[in-house]
């Protein structure tokens, strides 16, 4: 996701994908979980930044709630229930999630494949909590166990780290950039718990954005494609399939500091889950967001400073949570040498 300032914009996508690997509560694929976190770039994604260091911090608030699939594959992987033991969908799950994340960023002079390079890493700290609540019926041949009640548990604590790179270039009004990002899978995980702040296991995303900008009429519109690998959780021998992710922007500047605008994503897996509860079938999700977002920069000293605001509602989801989120990002970062237009930022899930 990108909230937009002059030079930051991939700093803020980095801190967002930081975030990523904490939504245990939020998003899908193994429990309800998935290393990218939807809406991680809206506008401004693919426009340059200014040489040198960078720092994006990102206070992400999320609130969900599930039934059927989606609740049962987080009561399987906590229960540590066996494959050949049938269940219930009897289940509802609800989640809420408070994180900050930090992603410094540095941004080369020189350039690389004809581009700019920036590269960074981001993680981050804070609180998850998860209920499930319902009846669950677990059948294993002649033997039958019905719980009813809930099962809930709250966490405040580190998340994993995501290390990423990005390399912008500049046609005019025409703006591209290629990106990679991974999570390096060190944070706070336990695979029987609701919920975790770590994900559990390695991932691999990348991609590409375009971004047409006009500063002389203040039009931006802006799009980022990319697909995650998933790598297999060591401690359950899950591994949930390739996910196909679209985040987009658009904005109008009002002033030369101040823009308003929408922003929305689209998610959906495109390979089946291995590892899962056969009763849970590939276990593919999909979501769809879209929300309003604002945007401001303005002077902090010799340097560049921005805040952004953004907020999606969820629609169309299918095999994990959905329900709402709002990101609030801060960036610093070196002047722009002249008067150039606003940029965007880069986390990263």
């Amino acid at each position: 996701m990108r909230l937009n300032k002059p030079g930051s914009s991939f700093i803020y996508a980095a801190a967002v994908a930081a975030l990523a690997p904490c939504a245990d509560v939020s998003y899908a694929d193994q429990g309800g979980s998935s290393f990218w976190f939807p809406g991680q770039f809206a506008s401004l994604a693919a426009v340059q930044q200014t040489p040198g260091w960078a720092l994006s911090v990102i206070d992400y608030h999320s609130g969900v709630a599930a039934a059927g699939s989606a609740a049962v594959a987080k009561q399987i992987l906590a229960s540590r229930i066996p494959a050949n033991v049938n269940v219930s969908l009897n289940l509802r799950l609800s989640g809420r999630t408070d994180l900050v994340a930090l992603a410094p960023s540095y941004t080369f002079a020189a350039t690389v494949l004809g581009g700019q390079l920036v590269v960074g890493m981001s993680g981050q700290y804070g609180r998850a909590a998860a209920s499930i609540a319902g009846t669950l019926t677990a059948i294993a041949g002649p033997i039958v166990v019905t719980r009813i009640g809930t099962l809930e548990g709250s966490l405040v604590s580190y998340g994993d780290l995501a290390p990423f790179a990005e390399v912008f270039w500049n046609d005019g009004v025409n703006n591209y950039m290629a990106y990679v990002t991974g999570n390096i899978p060190a944070g706070d995980y336990d695979p029987t718990r609701i919920p975790n702040i770590g994900l559990g296991h390695g991932a691999i995303d990348m991609g590409g954005a375009y971004t047409y900008f006009d500063p002389a009429a203040g039009n931006e519109i802006s799009g980022v494609a990319g697909l995650t690998y998933n790598f297999k959780n060591p401690d359950t021998q899950y591994q949930s399939g390739i996910n196909l992710h679209f985040d987009w922007g658009v904005s109008h500047y009002l002033t030369k500091q101040l823009f308003v605008g929408l922003a929305g994503y689209a998610y959906q897996q495109i390979t089946d889950d291995s590892g899962q509860n056969p009763i849970l079938g590939g276990f593919r999700s999909r979501v769809f967001g879209l929300g309003p977002q604002i945007g401001y920069s303005f002077p902090v000293g010799d340097m560049q400073g921005s805040v952004g605001l953004r907020g999606y509602g969820e629609f169309g989801a299918a095999n994990r949570p959905s329900g709402w989120n709002t990101w609030l990002t801060f960036t610093i970062s070196p002047s722009a040498p002249a008067a150039v237009a606003p940029r965007k930022h880069l986390v990263v899930k």
